[in-house]
């Protein structure tokens, strides 16, 4: 065995199966501080935490095999112990930088330990096994306890290859991803859409939930969370962005939220899906944010943003095709919970677009409630396409500041999936905005945004977009989308100006 010890965090390096489950220190209480983050985002931001040099294996494929590596749990708390699995192809020494993404003066991350240099192996790819799982059970080179200090975040491990010679020789990069909870209470609770990350990734050669041989949206695929993020599947199609290859969706779609939040001095905590199996954890805070493409919810997920609701949270959907499907976590093989997931059946109830998908994808072991009594708004079909937000209540209290008038258009923010039909008997609902995403530039949709009230002053707003974060910021390490022939133009004051007005009408209280 081989051992290094890292301060601000211990780093064990030894040779032990990743992802073996580590004795939790108890749960801290943490002092609510209303400026946490501000205090974390007047710290020095890094000139340099993106990745410089990426090598895939192809250039239409996905994987990097060169260095690629995945973490042995989603989300950690301060004193959990984090499994860091890398493998590199060829064996080549390596180091690992740990960053937390925010806005940090613009910069976006900051450095917080580097870890290593570690001597990295060339780690087996895992045989498919049972609904065609790719489970890796690599060894661990590094494990990280996490310290009291850090703030809850999303962050990256920056994977670098050490050569020999740098003159003659490249380095290669990728990241691995990894989100820091806690249990504070705060104003914001961010939801990262890290099911949906997974649902869509296809390490190591085009294997997810939309690649089996029996159809792309049935309930035959598992998919593993213990394996690296490849560069994102519909690269063709929505984004191209091989430097983010490693960090899931987060980079892509989810950090210009998170990039905004933190600029404005918002108290946010962060969370994955598989946190909010329970509703504790947004009990404590005033907002419940769903972030751009969060389609892949387990039914426990569902119950706990009913009891949020019902509690008087304040729920934000600034997301699109979201609570689509059924997705039901269960542990590894070596016991750790919510590991791996499969499309278990639609959410709809029984409504059309429930009962069309189940006939033509089905037929599922699952059927979820209809997500427009919870979100304002369905998924509807068909559920991509591309459009501008188009504003139709300009006397509503969310264009309050945006100078926006009925038929005001805000190009691009629709895609490229989305929300429609709402239902006709929710006490109170409101459509605020409202058009046509066109799929493939000639089929139409109507899409609805949305907002009703709570049953305790609170409410509950639907953008109807993934593209919504597209309209708050645009931070470096980000790509702007497309999709459709049609894509979103960037940061936009009304989009700005919209969100702070459901933020701060929900924190008013």
């Amino acid at each position: 065995m081989r051992w290094w010890a890292v301060r601000s965090g211990i780093v064990l390096a030894c040779l032990m199966p990743c992802g073996w489950p580590a004795a939790r220190a108890a749960d801290a209480t943490t002092t609510p501080r209303a400026d946490v983050i501000a205090r974390e985002n007047a710290l020095p931001g890094s000139t340099d935490w993106q990745l410089t040099r990426v090598r895939l294996d192809s250039q239409t494929g996905t994987r990097s095999s060169v260095i690629e590596g995945y973490c042995s749990r989603q989300s950690v708390r301060a004193g959990d112990t984090l499994d860091i699995c890398v493998s590199t192809n060829p064996p080549q020494p390596y180091r690992i930088e740990i960053f937390r993404t925010g806005y940090y003066g613009g910069r976006g991350a900051r450095l917080m330990t580097t870890l290593g240099p570690f001597d990295g192996r060339t780690q087996p790819t895992p045989e498919p096994g049972e609904k065609l799982l790719h489970a890796c059970s690599w060894h661990a080179d590094a494990s990280l306890e996490i310290p009291e200090d850090w703030v809850s975040g999303v962050y990256l491990g920056r994977l670098t290859t050490i050569p020999p010679d740098p003159e003659t020789t490249p380095y290669w990069q990728s990241y691995v991803v990894f989100i820091v909870t806690d249990d504070r209470p705060a104003d914001i609770l961010l939801q990262c859409s890290d099911n949906t990350w997974q649902a869509y990734n296809p390490w190591p050669s085009n294997f997810s939930l939309y690649t089996h041989p029996k159809g792309g949206q049935g309930p035959w695929a598992d998919v593993s969370f213990d394996r690296p993020y490849g560069r994102y599947a519909q690269s063709g199609s929505v984004v191209n962005a091989p430097l983010s290859v490693g960090s899931g969706e987060w980079l892509i779609f989810e950090f210009p939220l998170a990039f905004f939040l933190e600029q404005h001095g918002y108290d946010v905590t962060y969370c994955s899906n598989a946190d909010m199996i329970d509703p504790a954890r947004g009990l404590s805070c005033k907002a419940f944010i769903s972030v751009a493409h969060d389609e892949y919810w387990d039914i426990r997920q569902y119950e706990s943003a009913v009891a949020m609701r019902e509690a008087g949270v304040d729920l934000l959907f600034l997301s699109g095709n979201s609570v689509c499907w059924v997705t039901p976590l269960r542990e590894s093989a070596d016991g750790r919970p919510r590991r791996i997931m499969f499309r278990g059946g639609p959410y709809g109830g029984e409504s059309i677009y429930a009962v069309d998908r189940e006939r033509e994808h089905g037929p599922f072991p699952h059927r979820g409630p209809d997500e427009g009594y919870l979100m304002g708004a369905r998924n509807v079909e068909p559920v991509n396409g591309g459009g501008d937000w188009v504003c139709v209540a300009p006397g509503h209290w969310l264009f309050d500041g945006t100078g926006m008038k009925a038929g005001d258009r805000i190009p691009g923010l629709i895609g490229w999936e989305y929300h429609g039909d709402p239902p006709a008997d929710i006490p109170g609902l409101e459509v605020v905005g409202a058009g046509t995403a066109f799929q493939g530039g000639t089929r139409p949709q109507r899409w609805t945004a949305t907002i009703y009230p709570g049953p305790k002053g609170n409410y509950v707003f639907n953008a109807s977009t993934i593209f919504w974060s597209q309209g708050l910021a645009s931070p470096p390490g980000h790509v702007l989308p497309w999709s459709h022939w049609s894509r979103p133009h960037g940061p936009d004051e009304r989009v700005q100006r919209m969100t702070h007005n459901l933020l701060r009408r929900a924190l008013a209280d």
